[in-house]
């Protein structure tokens, strides 16, 4: 038999044709309501009227959600579909290669389709994201529309409106037409920009105005569980305000016509973080404003995703943008999108006070470590190749997160681009530093939100036009090759140490996710239960044969608790004796020893004597809004 020949089956093509997207105006437009008062059942209750003509019709169903970077639109809670013509009922076939699409024929004379279906939100955290509780719910237009396949998301209008359940008040970057009662209807808006403004909704609300006199609106909405857990003080608000401050002179434009944070403080709701171009969704502890001294840890959240109107929503890389929502998205421009975002996060949160220089340095030790001595994966891997775990991973839990990594070009992009920031220092004798660039590349264009991609070429160009030298060469080393990136702090003008204490960030982290980080001594991240949620690769835990599915019943012979266990660390520090363990996996108990001597060893940064101090500059707020490099 000939090489190229085969005797098995060959492949069989697709009965149906899924229309590849034009850049055509949809004729009419889109009416669509979403139901969202069945609160016991968490059920979001959906009615379209689609404007069509007769033949073959194809509905699709958004997969690939902006922001989550991978074909992670909920089509396994979508339910109850039911298509009519003229009170009609048609039948309709989903599509074998393509889940998401539905074909249905249309008959001659239909000029419109009436289209059913249920949106049935996730029970309990097992199930995905809680959108919907007694107090208040969390609707994302992607996740209760069906609209045509054929065309551009920007070409598809679309009329939305929405029934809250009564005494509900509500948040979003959609601008209302009407409202009567509990019954709202936003003014008509193409089908990109609706699934890029969700809402928030719920039964205790409070207003803020971040922008106070201001030309373009920005305003902090928060939803609570508890009406007391909306009692922000005026520090706090002040602080939120610094941000809008720092951010305007960092850019020297908006690209909004306003702005809405939609923030929730639950225990109930899932919490979130999700980028929107004129809006963002965050959802964080109920403690956020009422134990404001301790809350911090995670209080980058809202610089992070407010920074993203500029990176990712405005300047988004050239691949990450597609037609429609079924298109796939190529994701390896996510270094930028989200590793310049994550840099700013950082950088924001102390420019405006939302952490405190210490704070801030803490927390950037934390991410150093993680580079220096914690993800031994980056000897086969590389931050470029993380750029496609969105799609590999979906944020699925992971057996050896440090080996395996995981998204790391959030936190490794963020030290390529403090690498950056400190070349352009030394290039040019710390007259220009990242600012500039971020000025020149995010700012363009005061006002607009559209969409402006830009490829690698158009960043290394960018740099050049700041402080020329070979970036190509420079960025390539870091997103490809198998370095250290917390050299980053070096370069800055500090070093990464090892302490036996903990920092504030350390305690604070802890706190946050109820667990004991020992990643940096015995190898391992335990959570209060005494169940190992992490285990270092090549790390004394890992060598004696412990591993993630187990659990740490006792340690040196007594109950484990995490006090327990970094006493015993502790201890060992001056003994000889080793660590003894005892550790349930499935229903076996064994006991390990491990042989560890080095003491409890937390990542901090420390000045470098006789190089330029970079990193405080970096976190230093900035007096003036910043000008365009000429």
């Amino acid at each position: 038999m000939p090489a190229h020949a085969s005797a098995g089956p060959q492949p069989t093509p697709n009965e149906f044709t899924i229309p590849a997207p034009r850049d055509i105006a949809y004729p009419g437009t889109i009416q669509l309501h979403v139901d969202a008062t069945d609160l016991a059942h968490r059920i979001f209750n959906v009615s379209e009227t689609i404007p069509v003509s007769s033949g073959p019709f194809t509905l699709l169903y958004p997969a690939w959600i902006p922001g989550n970077h991978s074909p992670t639109g909920p089509i396994d809670k979508f339910a109850g579909l039911v298509i009519k013509a003229n009170g009609k009922v048609l039948e309709w076939t989903r599509d074998p290669a393509n889940v998401y699409a539905f074909h249905v024929d249309v008959p001659q004379g239909v000029s419109s389709l009436d289209v059913q279906f249920k949106y049935l939100s996730p029970q309990n955290r097992r199930q995905g994201r809680v959108v919907m509780t007694p107090e208040m719910l969390n609707l994302q237009w992607n996740t209760v529309a069906l609209y045509p396949a054929g065309y551009f998301n920007r070409d598809i209008t679309v009329k939305a409106g929405v029934t809250l359940p009564e005494g509900f008040k509500f948040a979003t970057a959609l601008e209302t037409a009407s409202q009567s009662g509990n019954k709202i209807e936003f003014k008509p808006i193409d089908f990109e920009n609706l699934v890029d403004s969700p809402m928030f909704a719920g039964k205790y609300y409070k207003r803020f105005d971040l922008n106070p006199g201001g030309k373009v609106p920005v305003h902090l909405n928060v939803f609570a569980d508890q009406p007391k857990d909306l009692d922000a003080s005026k520090e706090a608000i002040q602080k939120h305000r610094n941000l809008v401050v720092q951010m305007k002179r960092q850019y020297g434009s908006f690209h909004f016509n306003h702005y809405d944070f939609l923030l929730a403080l639950s225990k109930k709701m899932s919490g979130i973080g999700l980028e929107h171009h004129r809006s963002s969704e965050n959802g964080t502890s109920t403690n956020y404003f009422t134990e404001w001294k301790q809350s911090w840890a995670r209080r980058d959240l809202l610089a992070h995703e407010f920074n993203h109107s500029w990176d990712g929503k405005y300047r988004r890389p050239a691949r990450l943008w597609t037609p429609n929502f079924n298109v796939p998205k190529r994701d390896h421009g996510l270094w930028v999108y989200e590793g310049f975002t994550q840099y700013s996060g950082y950088v924001m949160a102390a420019r405006s006070g939302l952490w405190d220089k210490k704070q801030a340095m803490q927390m950037l030790a934390f991410v150093g470590g993680r580079y220096d001595r914690g993800r031994p994966g980056m000897k086969w891997r590389n931050i470029l190749d993380t750029t496609n775990d969105p799609t590999i991973a979906q944020r699925a839990p992971l057996p050896y997160r440090s080996y395996q990594m995981s998204e790391d070009y959030y936190s490794g992009g963020q030290l390529i681009w403090m690498a950056v920031d400190a070349k352009i220092r030394d290039l040019t004798r710390n007259k220009r530093n990242l600012n500039n660039f971020a000025r020149d590349f995010f700012g363009v264009d005061p006002g607009a939100w559209d969409i402006n991609t830009y490829t690698f070429d158009d960043i290394v160009s960018a740099l050049n036009k700041v402080a020329p030298y070979d970036w190509k060469s420079f960025l390539n080393k870091r997103l490809t090759g198998h370095v250290n990136l917390s050299k980053a702090f070096e370069a800055e003008g500090w070093k990464l140490v090892y302490t036996h204490e903990e920092s504030a960030a350390v305690k604070a982290l802890e706190s946050h996710y109820h667990m004991a980080d020992l990643t940096y001594s015995l190898g391992i991240a335990v959570n209060n239960k005494g169940e190992m949620r992490d285990v270092l690769w090549d790390s004394p835990a890992f060598k004696v044969g412990l591993s993630p599915a187990m659990t740490i019943v006792a340690v040196d012979g007594k109950d484990f608790s995490t006090e327990g266990l970094k006493n015993a660390v502790k201890q060992a520090a001056d003994s000889k004796a080793p660590i003894k363990l005892l550790v349930k996996n499935f229903n076996e108990y064994k006991t390990v020893e491990i042989n560890y001597h080095g003491g409890l060893q937390y990542p901090s940064l420390e000045r470098i004597k006789g190089r330029p101090d970079y990193l405080s500059q970096v976190l230093t707020p900035l007096k003036r809004t910043l000008k365009a490099v000429k």
